[in-house]
């Protein structure tokens, strides 16, 4: 699914992505939702199950002072 597909799917949400592919600027191009809320916090009590995967957490909505944050466990 690319980023765009995620803003359509989950408008103005918190999403917790498995990325396939990311662009020069660390955004997603292409992955997989594992978890979506308006809430960011809700998305972060999930970020445990995507242990050993590469993923990233990003905001839908308009850009804003949030930061995107990037995990990488090994």
């Amino acid at each position: 699914m690319t980023f765009d597909e995620i803003k359509k799917q989950y408008p103005h949400e918190w999403v917790l992505v498995e990325y396939w592919q990311l662009d020069d600027q660390m955004h997603v191009k292409e992955g997989n939702v594992l978890a979506h809320s308006g809430n960011r916090e809700k998305v972060y009590e999930t970020l445990a199950k995507a242990y050993g995967k590469n993923v990233i957490i990003e905001y839908t909505g308009p850009s804003s002072e949030e930061l995107t944050v990037m995990f990488l466990f090994s």
